[in-house]
């Protein structure tokens, strides 16, 4: 009679599982690999019929994307004299001439400036919040902690009219300040419900001695909470920046210029002959860039995160 083992797949079975993750992962690229690729296309090759998946690269759009331009007549091209760069000659090749950079830039930077800003704050706020329900006796706790889960049970447009009242008499629309307190405040029922079960998981003994060699409570919880808990934290942090850094329905009603961020700006690229969409594709590679070098940078952390726990009191 041969041996079998319930934790042991078959080789048919590991095959399978991986034809199946790599096909998976192949439907999920393709998209985000469309996206990078027209951002590479001229305006033609972009709304070519069929499809155009070879073809010549071009950067048209990140130049009609970092740029304002206007269409030019042979008197103003003759005035202006011969293209002086690369990215002049890629305008002049479209019949226009490039007035100033875009607002991209600013919009960009926006956004990492909330992004990043709402993120640092909604874990400084949910590990002392989580620490305080995972250690110390909260009355009503429960009760608390489900009321804190329920902020995220409706979606953010239900409640974008009365934000929108609140922020202008508090004066805190179109601000920097006013987007990175809102997003810290939706994405703190989540910091708070995922470093809970992190936490919870430290055993409680590591404090207790430290804390018995003279250490204060912050102290042990600075030194002795915070490094265990980096895992969870890390992957924390990652829900919470992808969060802030795509919505778009507050980001819409909320803002309109300052505080502008990339989301709601993309749609709104026009060439001078209607839609630019190698400028939009331009555009969602770039703003993919920052989120995918902090994924990766915390990757380890990110895996880690799944299988945490494994500390056993």
């Amino acid at each position: 009679m041969s041996s079998f083992s319930v934790t042991e797949p078959s080789g048919g079975t590991k095959w399978f599982a991986g034809i199946l993750v790599v096909s998976y992962a192949i439907l999920t690229l393709l998209p985000l690999l469309w996206i990078v690729a027209t951002g590479f296309k001229t305006s033609e090759d972009a709304i070519a019929y069929p499809p155009k998946v070879l073809f010549e690269p071009s950067l048209e759009g990140y130049v009609n994307l970092l740029t304002e331009r206007t269409r030019a007549t042979e008197g103003m091209l003759e005035e202006a004299g011969p293209p002086r760069t690369w990215y002049e000659e890629i305008a002049r090749d479209q019949g226009t001439v490039i007035t100033g950079a875009s607002r991209y830039g600013e919009r960009f930077l926006n956004s990492v400036i909330i992004g990043f800003g709402s993120t640092a704050l909604t874990m400084i706020l949910g590990t002392m919040a989580a620490y305080a329900f995972s250690r110390f006796r909260v009355p009503l706790k429960d009760d608390l902690l489900f009321f804190i889960l329920s902020t995220r049970m409706m979606p953010p447009i239900a409640v974008a009219i009365p934000i929108f009242l609140m922020f202008r008499q508090l004066g805190l629309s179109d601000t920097h300040l006013g987007m990175i307190l809102l997003y810290t405040a939706v994405n703190l029922s989540l910091s708070v419900w995922l470093l809970k079960g992190f936490i919870d998981e430290i055993p409680r003994e590591y404090e207790e001695a430290a804390m018995i060699d003279g250490y204060t409570r912050f102290q042990a919880f600075r030194k002795v909470v915070l490094p265990q808990a980096a895992t969870g934290i890390a992957s924390t942090a990652i829900f919470c920046l992808i969060f802030a850094w795509n919505e778009y329905a507050f980001a819409v009603l909320l803002t309109s210029g300052t505080a502008q961020t990339a989301p709601p700006f993309i749609p709104t690229i026009i060439g001078v002959s209607g839609k630019d969409w190698p400028a939009v594709a331009a555009g969602a590679t770039i703003f993919l860039v920052p989120v995918m070098v902090f994924t990766i940078l915390l990757r380890k952390h990110l895996l880690r995160g799944i299988t945490f726990g494994a500390v056993r009191k």
